[in-house]
């Protein structure tokens, strides 16, 4: 055979082997041979599944090869693609295939295989130190500070997959945001991808997230030791062994929530107390483990970090209270909710241990046993308290208001709702006490009635700016008239739901301000006209910010015009349910002056398709505008609009 064909070699027939070793030797027999086909058998390999056939001329007909990476193990799989040169790459490989995704998203930062130099590159010129200082503290500043927010059906575990590997080439993620449902399928897989490409996430927030376990929470610990927020709500698969796992690998602790998870109890928490020396901010809920033995831990554990503290709706007792009235030293908010067990000890303990020197703000809410007391108590050892909120509080009266306004002289802001003991006398009382009162608000305290007689001696409330009072029905127009008297400085005022009050009854309070009402809401007050507003915006036009006249249906197209010719600062007006028409909507629309930013016109019967055209013309500062259940503009009308004004929200 070898002496046929003039060249050396074995005479052996080896099946399978090219006849060529390349296919330009082979483009010679084809040109010699043009009217014969030739085949040449392929080398070895297991994954060929159709020959190689070429045709005389030198061209490939066909060309089947059909070779599949993804017949490797995982772990063959796992080491090709961490050595991919870089984030680009990978970023481009998880496209491939889900299997690639959810591989690439397993490898963490510190296994991808670093390339080494190349003798190219250490050859290369010096650049511009400042250059690269500059490029070097931009990098830095972006590690680790991208946000992402998933909700509902977006949140996957493929998503978040895809959010590990796409962001890992800009420093990774910075803040998480899980927002579930029902039917959310984010598992421990998909947190996991997360814990492995972002070591610098400091944010985790995951509600309703009911498949997440303490795996997942424990790759999160192990793999992001950055972490200062923690967020967990209704996730009913993590317990207190994932909550250790977070205490023990995440020092930087600073704020942590924990709303309806029924599995974490007082073991985690005693850790969290323990191995987190930054933490300043603590909120649990609505959680059935949670005891004294859990709280007390955590508070005087941390009491050289702890400032805000919120309690709701735990099975504790006088004993947590007294234990945070003794080791809450930099406590500046306390927020106590539902907390049924605890007694009107517990309260005059936690004021009296002189512990809360420090608090700013205390919201204490349907705790039952709050009595004058324990009121009296919380301000003696609060000398600065500043901000008190008490709702659905039965025990708490007149007596106990002007105590504790006696002591706490440097309260601020008192909001109290449902608390149906308190009277005017007390209200008024406080107002005597207090020369920094700045916000007064009294909601649905059905106790507050008109003063059968005016005192004799009304206290002068210089400091007073904010006045609500909401939904009281006993209030009507004498105590509003004794307002107008005592109170000059207001600024904000809120009458919403005082459906006993009349033009009467506003005149003085109107007159009153010498420095210009800014917000006035006066939603449901059915009896008011056109008379009071046209003397409000006449008299506050300069400063009015906003106006809200939902409900009043005796507010008709004469008060629009009084508000475009006195309102220059005005941004947003309620006209919802009011007997405007379309003369009202055109009055508003030809102001010059007024630059509205929110308007609405809900359930305006009056108000029909001759308006569109006017609406178009509210201007560019127009972002919000409601027309909801206005049943006489089309749908070719609102589409109008919504082309007109395509940079404002329209609700239709």
């Amino acid at each position: 055979m070898a002496a046929l064909v003039k060249r050396s070699g074995s005479d052996d027939i080896c099946p399978g082997g090219p006849l060529f070793s390349n296919l330009v030797d082979s483009s010679l027999l084809l040109s010699l041979t043009r009217d014969v086909d030739v085949y040449c058998p392929p080398r070895k390999r297991p994954r060929v599944t159709a020959p190689l056939v070429f045709r005389a001329g030198g061209k490939i007909v066909d060309e089947k090869l059909q070779r599949s990476i993804d017949t490797l193990p995982e772990e063959c799989l796992f080491e090709i693609l961490r050595r991919l040169p870089g984030d680009k790459e990978r970023s481009n490989s998880a496209c491939v295939s889900k299997r690639w995704l959810m591989l690439l998203s397993s490898i963490r930062s510190s296994e991808i295989a670093q390339k080494k130099p190349s003798v190219e590159s250490v050859k290369k010129p010096v650049q511009d130190l400042n250059k690269d200082c500059a490029l070097d503290e931009h990098e830095s500043e972006n590690n680790g500070y991208l946000t992402r927010r998933l909700d509902a059906e977006e949140a996957t575990d493929i998503r978040l997959a895809s959010l590990a590997v796409g962001t890992n080439n800009r420093g990774g993620l910075g803040k998480l945001f899980i927002r579930g449902s029902n039917s959310t399928r984010v598992t421990d897989l998909g947190l996991s991808a997360i814990a492995h490409a972002c070591p610098s996430l400091h944010v985790l927030s995951m509600w309703k997230v009911p498949l997440i376990t303490d795996a997942g929470l424990s790759e999160i610990a192990h793999g992001c030791p950055l972490l200062e927020r923690l967020d967990l709500c209704q996730c009913p698969l993590i317990s207190d062994k994932g909550l250790i796992a977070v205490a023990q690998k995440c020092p930087n602790l600073m704020s942590l929530t924990i709303d309806s998870c029924s599995n974490i109890g007082n073991e985690g928490l005693q850790v969290i107390g323990r191995c987190c020396p930054k933490l300043k901010s603590v909120s649990i809920k609505d959680c059935l483990h949670v005891g004294d033995r859990g709280i007390a831990s955590l508070v005087s554990s941390a009491s050289s970090s702890l400032e805000r503290l919120k309690l709701h709706t735990l099975n504790i007792s006088d004993i947590s209270l007294a234990v945070i009235g003794n080791y809450g030293k930099n406590v500046i908010e306390l927020s106590l909710t539902g907390l049924q067990n605890v007694g009107e000890k517990g309260f005059w303990v936690m004021g009296n241990t002189l512990g809360l020197q420090k608090l700013r703000s205390i919201t204490i809410t349907c705790c039952s046993k709050l009595t004058d007391r324990g009121l009296e108590a919380i301000a003696k050892g609060s000398p600065y308290l500043k901000h008190l909120s008490v709702r659905k509080c039965y025990y708490l009266s007149d007596d106990g208001l002007k105590a504790f306004a006696e002591i706490a002289r440097a309260l601020e802001s008192l909001h109290l709702e449902d608390c149906n003991r308190i009277t005017l006398m007390g209200v008024t009382a406080l107002l005597a006490c207090n020369s920094e009162l700045k916000s007064l608000a009294l909601v649905r305290c059905l106790g507050l009635k008109d003063l059968a007689f005016a005192p004799t001696r009304l206290p002068s409330c210089m400091s007073l700016t904010s006045l609500t009072i909401r939904d009281c029905p006993g209030v009507t127009g004498a105590s509003l008239q004794v307002v107008g008297r005592i109170c000059s400085q207001l600024q904000k005022i809120d009458l919403s739901g005082q459906a006993g009050v009349t033009d009467a009854s506003l005149i003085q309070l109107i007159g009153s301000s010498e420095v210009g009402f800014v917000e006035v809401n006066l939603c449901g007050c059915i009896d008011l006209t056109d008379d009071l507003v046209t003397l409000l915006v006449k008299t506050h036009g300069s400063t009015l910010k906003m106006l809200n006249l939902n409900g009043c249906k005796k507010i008709t197209d004469r008060s629009l015009l009084a508000v475009a010719d006195s309102c220059s600062m005005l941004d947003d007006l309620d006209l919802s349910c009011c007997s405007v028409s379309d003369y009202g909507v055109a009055v508003l629309a030809s102001a010059r002056q007024l630059n509205l930013h929110v308007l609405s016109l809900s359930s305006c019967s009056k108000v029909t398709q001759k308006s569109v055209p006017f609406l178009g013309n509210m201007g560019k500062s127009m972002v919000g505008l409601n027309l909801q259940n206005c049943s006489l503009i089309s749908t070719h009308g609102i589409v109008l609009l919504e082309e007109k004004l395509w940079w404002c929200d329209i609700l239709s």
